[in-house]
């Protein structure tokens, strides 16, 4: 076992530790009702926070109370990978992660980080709400994870600190920092970059300290973060479309009454409009922010992009990830 896996064992079995215990603790003061816990790796001001706690207000109301959820922000619980993890060990509830570390468990959704595999936001949208999203959502049920809904993450792009992202070419001897996720790194590396996987809530440090030169997100991921204080240059390629997903373990999904379920799940598709709608209105009003805050954005032609990244389409025939590209790149 390498030092990383054994510090990460370390890590996830410690987090366990505090789970069991302040569950315990949390559980022993709950005076009616069946609480779910639910974690995420995003600052409280982000929208996707806040639709999830319209899930929370709507859960509480649907069920008459009878429902509860308690969200942990800001990493409190751990990365992505970890709160997946915890997820599947039965240590908390649901999880809200980008559908890029999951690829790791679940090798189809290496799909949504493929570059350009989606023309538009149409499109995108008609493969999530089409038969190809619902099936990718039930892929990880013998893993444990049970998907629930998609939220708008919007379109990644390249943010950097000494200069602006004109072409691929202008990746070559910078450091990004992508999410633990292999296609990701491909990615990078087809375009000329060397890869860098860091969790998300060690990036601004990374960023400040010149562990990487740069990394690659949406708006306001961008803003939230505040990575926009240490990357002056915001160069809008969109190279990917990877949403977030809201995740049950299937351990409390099988321990719910049909009518329980029936609550959550019209929740979570309630939340779905909620956060849409905010997700359009934010990233308006990020754009705006973070020209004031001093950000260049680049508009560069995406064709060299594209062109950077044909052979690594062709590299996925044949994998799991590359069936559903397929799939995808043949859905109107």
């Amino acid at each position: 076992m390498s030092p990383f896996q054994i510090n990460h064992l370390k890590n996830l079995t410690a987090l366990l530790a505090l789970l069991t215990l302040s569950f315990t603790v949390g559980c022993g003061k709950q005076s009616s009702g069946l609480v779910l816990r639910m974690a995420h790796t995003l600052d409280t001001s982000h929208p996707v926070h806040a639709a999830m706690e319209h899930m929370a207000a709507q859960l509480t109301e649907t069920s008459a109370g009878q429902m509860k959820l308690k969200i942990y922000p800001g990493s409190q619980l751990g990365s992505e990978r970890e709160t997946i993890e915890l997820l599947q060990l039965g240590a908390i509830d649901l999880v809200k992660t980008s559908t890029s570390p999951l690829e790791g468990f679940i090798p189809g959704m290496g799909v949504f980080g493929i570059p350009y595999v989606f023309r538009s936001e149409e499109h995108f949208w008609n493969v999530l709400n089409g038969d190809i999203g619902k099936q990718l959502m039930q892929l990880g049920v013998d893993k444990k994870l049970r998907g629930l809904c998609y939220y708008d993450a919007g379109s990644r792009s390249f943010y950097t600190k000494e200069k602006p992202i004109q072409s691929p070419a202008d990746l070559k001897g910078l450091k990004i920092r992508v999410q633990n996720s292999q296609t990701s790194i491909r990615m990078i590396e087809a375009m000329g970059g060397s890869a860098t996987p860091i969790a998300f809530g060690e990036l601004y440090t990374a960023l400040d300290q010149g562990v990487v030169d740069g990394a690659e997100n949406n708006p306001p991921s961008l803003l939230t973060s505040r990575h926009y204080e240490v990357c002056k240059y915001y160069s809008l390629d969109e190279h990917t479309m990877v949403p977030d997903i809201v995740l049950i373990g299937t351990e409390t999904w099988d321990r719910l009454t049909e009518e329980q379920r029936g609550w959550l799940q019209d929740a979570a598709d309630e939340s779905v409009t909620f956060q849409r709608n905010l997700w359009k209105q934010k990233t308006q009003e990020t754009m705006y922010k973070l020209k004031e805050g001093g950000v260049e954005i680049i508009r560069p032609d995406k064709k060299p992009f594209q062109d950077a990244v044909k052979e690594l389409h062709d590299s996925f025939k044949g994998t799991e990830a590359g069936k559903w590209m397929e799939a995808v790149l043949q859905q109107e």
